[in-house]
């Protein structure tokens, strides 16, 4: 009896330090994902660049990370999070360094795609990580801790990330970046293990590989086909992918275009952004494992998100007043953690022994939509000619609204799991 007290109070130590060392790395990741916005002028004139190739320049993170979920969702539920995070990481690093070096813009777009690779793998192994360490209904809340944490690369990525590239220009920034990064993929190597049986006797009181069912064809093409993993895929490519247009891309220079701010302090309202998304995150899935709901904190949330695009895009031609852009902004990034959800309801819809492809599946969505939607705004502000700034705006992001309308409509698909694995009753 004594014993298997022990054991459960050196798993449940156990893991969260892996999840600390995994969350580490997940900064990287929200870096890598926010930072071409901040350094946009910096790109175009070093490598003379049109608005459309530096999108297209940004958008190469998430194409590379769109392409790699599936992937990566297959590596974690069959190589291992350890294995699969720490190879990852390492090639992210890589990536950051030769993106730091580049001489051209050739080797820019390949350390970009190299990062976009590399980050690609941490999340999905994050999440596979909790299914297993942690308890079923921890899931939601551990996600939004997740991703509040991973956010802290996002702040990195406004106002700090200003003053460093000021301070010791964007190449060495980027470098110093990739050799920490170096570093975190050696604690992933060093810290992680895939099971509690893994980390030694005194830790083995929860799931073990013996445990995980193998993952078959069969299995992969059953989380595809499901009808109820979509609609989140839809939410979250329409939200993350308008969030990412705004805070990553163009809205900091929509902000110093019409309102003339300085980039200091457009990247102030940004900041603010990625702040509210850090804080819904963990509120929104905490009220979700409280209430033991999905589709009402969606619903609730997902409305207000839409909202705040609506006051964006339509109030004043596109020009809100000055004085509501801090708390609107916060509202945006904080309603915008509605997709969190998305990956407990992929779980709970599909089978929990492949939590990884069927959270890669829906994670596949949101980088659609932060690899096409800011590519087609600056497809829009490239070819635009004559229009005042702030009309220039307006239209660009009508693009993003639309893309919430869709995201918000999909929420009414949503299936409502009641915070548990429901698939079983699907089958039936």
């Amino acid at each position: 009896m004594n014993s298997n007290s022990n054991a459960v109070k050196t798993a449940g130590a156990y893991r969260w330090l892996i999840w600390s060392v995994m969350a580490l790395s997940y900064i990287v990741v929200f870096f890598h994902r926010m930072a071409a916005g901040v350094v946009r002028d910096d790109l175009m004139e070093a490598f003379h660049i049109s608005a459309t190739t530096f999108a297209n320049l940004g958008a190469t993170y998430f194409y590379a990370y769109m392409i790699m979920q599936i992937p990566v969702g297959v590596l974690a539920d069959t190589w291992g999070a350890r294995k699969t995070v720490t190879a990852g990481t390492v090639l992210a690093g890589i990536g950051s360094i030769l993106f730091g070096l580049a001489p051209g813009v050739l080797l820019a777009f390949l350390g970009r795609l190299l990062v976009g690779i590399g980050v690609s793998v941490v999340f999905v192994c994050i999440l596979k990580i909790i299914s297993v360490w942690f308890r079923p209904e921890e899931f939601s809340t551990m996600s939004g801790i997740t991703s509040f944490t991973g956010n802290l690369g996002g702040v990195l990525a406004q106002t700090p990330l200003a003053l460093m590239v000021a301070a010791f220009t964007w190449r060495n920034t980027f470098m110093a970046i990739g050799l920490a990064t170096l570093l975190i993929a050696l604690l992933c190597y060093l810290i992680i293990r895939d099971y509690p049986a893994e980390a030694g006797p005194a830790a083995a009181g929860g799931k073990n590989k013996a445990q995980a069912e193998k993952l078959t064809a069969a299995s992969f093409i059953q989380v595809l086909t499901n009808r109820h993993t979509w609609p989140g895929f839809f939410l979250f490519a329409g939200f993350f992918g308008s969030y990412v247009s705004f805070t990553g891309t163009w809205g900091v220079t929509y902000l110093m275009s019409v309102y003339g701010m300085s980039k200091n302090a457009a990247a102030n309202y940004a900041l603010v952004a990625t702040i509210g998304l850090m804080v819904g995150s963990v509120l929104i899935g905490v009220i979700s494992d409280r209430i033991q709901s999905r589709k009402k904190p969606m619903l609730l949330f997902g409305f207000i998100y839409l909202a705040t695009w609506a006051l964006l895009v339509f109030v004043n031609g596109g020009k809100p007043p000055e004085g509501i852009l801090y708390p609107l902004l916060f509202m945006m990034g904080f309603c915008c953690a509605t997709f969190i959800l998305s990956f407990a309801v992929a779980k709970e819809v599909n089978p929990p022994q492949i939590a990884g492809v069927s959270t890669a599946a829906v994670n596949t969505g949101g980088f659609l939509g932060a690899a096409l939607l800011p590519a087609i705004m600056g497809m829009y502000l490239d070819r635009a000619e004559g229009l005042a700034a702030t009309a220039l705006y307006h239209n660009t992001f009508m693009y993003g609204f639309i893309a919430v309308v869709i995201g918000t409509l999909c929420i009414l698909l949503i299936k409502e799991t009641g915070c548990k694995n429901i698939w079983q009753s699907l089958r039936k």
